[in-house]
């Protein structure tokens, strides 16, 4: 049984949250989140807390208490510290510059691979080899990260592509002569 749930989520100064039936938005110093929590939670907020509930004792309650109380926490952490995710080129000839708002990449095909940002999202290619995906949202973040990622996954042979920083490539051993 997940112990998740049970955690009351803080609320740093800062950031205010407003319960509105079963939507939760959470404004701070970086923007404003919301979400629609499941009707079998019970969202409640005391003092500088969140506290989430189960109204009912089923399986689908138990499961949506710990994910509820996790996509909260997330909008906390969202609105006053964001999220990061950093991806690596590792090929000779790979790399990323910005055009603008959009990130444009070098990936071994014919033609340069442009992404425009989705809303919420900002590009920075601190290195030609490094690109970073910055957000609010969590989801988001990563899904973007995710999304670059499958233009050019890294191959194990040479190690080829594009990887989250400290990926790992399992490398495979190339034919015998």
């Amino acid at each position: 049984m997940s112990r998740i749930g049970k955690k009351a989520v803080p609320v740093p100064a800062g950031v205010t949250v407003t319960l509105d039936g079963q939507t939760v938005t959470v404004k701070g110093p970086k923007g404003q989140l919301s979400w629609t929590v499941a009707e079998e939670i019970e969202v409640r907020q005391e003092g500088a807390e969140i506290l989430l509930s189960k109204r009912e004792d089923t399986t689908r309650a138990q499961a949506m208490w710990g994910l509820s109380r996790t996509l909260v926490s997330n909008m906390v952490v969202g609105v006053t510290e964001g999220y990061e995710q950093t991806l690596e080129l590792v090929g000779v000839g790979y790399r990323a510059a910005m055009k603008g708002q959009a990130l444009s990449m070098q990936l071994g095909f014919s033609h340069d691979v442009d992404i425009p940002p989705p809303a919420g999202i900002a590009f920075a290619v601190p290195k030609q080899t490094e690109i970073k995906i910055s957000g609010i949202d969590k989801q988001v973040v990563g899904e973007t990260a995710a999304r670059i990622r499958r233009i050019r996954p890294p191959e194990p042979y040479k190690g080829k592509g594009v990887r989250y920083q400290g990926e790992t490539v399992r490398r495979k051993e190339g034919k015998k002569k």
